[in-house]
Formats: C-alpha cells, structure tokens, sequence
C-alpha cells in the first residue's frame, strides 16, 4: 500500500469459501455472549484479498460486536479469527493494528483537541519507529522522521478529500470533515484490511456520493474493505458481497442480489404479516 504523496511506507445464500491464499481474514463460529444476552451467536464468514463485505441487519443484530471481536476490543466467548493465516483472536487492539488491520468507529473518536493533521499522524504511531534520545534532543534522524510523518499526514487528508485548514482543532469542524478525518487516521496505518462501523452515518446526499467513490479509491490501493452500513442504497452499489446478522446470528451470505431476494433478509427487514 503506498501512502498518496507520501514517502512512508444457517444460511440460504452462502458463496463458495475462497481458498485460503485468497483469505485475507475469517471468522469461525464466533460468539459473544454478555450475561444471557448473545450478541453473536455463530457467525462465520471470510473476506478475499480486495474485496469489499458488507455487513447489514437490523440495530442490535451484533454487526459492532462482530467488529469489536475482530480488531481485539471484546474478547470472544468461542470461535476465531485468522487474519492472514494467523490466529489473532484475543490480541491487543495494538498488536492487531501493527498486523495489517485499521478501523473507524460508528460514534467517531478522534481527540478532540488536537489539530486535524496530528490526528492523522496518531495513526503512523505503529509503522513509525521511535527512539527516545531522538525526540528528546531533536537530532536531525528525528526532524527527517517528523517531515515524512507530516507528509504522509497530509498525503492522506488530500486522498479522502478533506477540504478544511489541516491546523484546525478537530472538535470545530462540521461532521462530515470529521469524518474524512478518521478514515484518513486509520489509512495513515497502511493497512491491508480497512474496518469501517458505518461511514455513512450522518452524511448528506452529496458526502455519500464521496464516500461511495472514496472507498472505491481504497480498494483500488489493494486494501480489503468490510464495513457496516444501514444505507441500502450505498451498500449494494459498492459491495461484492453481503453478511446479514438478525439477533446475533448470520441469517445470508451472498452477492447485493441473492441477499436482495432472500426471504429471511426479507423478513428480518420488513417482519411477517403476523408481526
């Protein structure tokens, strides 16, 4: 993945499972249960190299939860997940991001006081290699390590199109800046799986015409996408496949069109004529 401007380096549907070369992460019989509440209750589901998954089901159908197993913020009850062949389940946040693998939050968490491009360099934080007598005493290895950083920062807010002054305090900016913004953070990662917890939240017409092309331009970099969306109409433009949870458990597995016409999708969306 090369940094734009920068120098830092039960199922009715169900598709063919991709053979394991082409996998760049699965999940096996995940399940996370809080108390008797089962988040996840079994879902299984794998995503090839470049390939763009939604996930999709009702509120509560455990798609965060999924995610939150996945980058190692909630440790599973049972199951796995493989991300590049290797089993990373139960690791550090930290470790898995250093593996290869970013993501934004549905609520965004950026820090809210400083500017908009140390934002993006807290992203670089696991690739940029640090020593502490060269911060301290600022010898010119440091200086040459902080104008790639700033590079790249800056190479990133230009390649999600972030148009406001890149000095501005984060918390003044309107919200689909911000949003721009923690995509643009954990791009500075250079993942090869990119996790994005609704990204269409809160956008006008026009900000999600840009993102559908955005994210089309990260794939294009080779970067695997998986993303949570409630906005049909975006996800079945842009996915090549669709994972539909209803109460924890993964109900479809298939292209926009099979899931599309699936009854159980159906009925998870629009309820029997008995309900």
């Amino acid at each position: 993945m090369r940094v734009p401007g920068g120098s830092l380096s039960g199922s009715p549907t169900v598709l063919e499972d991709p053979p394991e070369a082409e996998r760049v992460l699965r999940v096996s019989g995940l399940k996370v249960h809080f108390g008797g509440v089962k988040a996840v209750d079994g879902l299984s589901f794998s995503v090839k190299r470049g390939e763009i998954v939604s996930m999709i089901g009702p509120n509560g159908a455990g798609k965060t939860s999924a995610f939150n197993c996945i980058t190692g913020f909630y440790k599973p009850t049972e199951g796995r997940v493989t991300f590049k062949g290797r089993d990373i389940t139960g690791f550090r946040p930290s470790r898995i991001t250093k593996l290869g693998m970013s993501r934004t939050f549905q609520n965004l968490r950026l820090f809210q006081d400083l500017t908009v491009v140390d934002n993006v360099r807290t992203g670089e934080h696991t690739r940029v290699p640090e020593n502490l007598l060269d911060t301290v005493l600022h010898t010119p290895r440091y200086r040459r390590q902080e104008r790639r950083s700033l590079e790249a920062a800056r190479g990133w807010l230009d390649f999600v199109g972030y148009r406001e002054p890149e000095d501005a305090a984060v918390s003044a900016l309107p919200y689909g800046e911000r949003r721009r913004v923690e995509i643009a953070r954990a791009l500075a990662a250079e993942p090869e799986l990119l996790l994005l917890d609704e990204p269409g939240a809160g956008l006008n017409h026009n900000e999600k015409a840009d993102l559908l092309d955005l994210i089309r331009r990260i794939q294009a970099l080779g970067v695997s996408i998986v993303l949570i969306e409630h906005d049909m109409g975006l996800v079945m433009e842009v996915s090549e496949r669709v994972v539909v949870m209803n109460y924890g458990k993964e109900i479809a597995d298939g292209t926009p069109d099979e899931v599309k016409a699936d009854p159980d999708v159906i009925e998870a969306y629009l309820g029997t004529e008995d309900d």
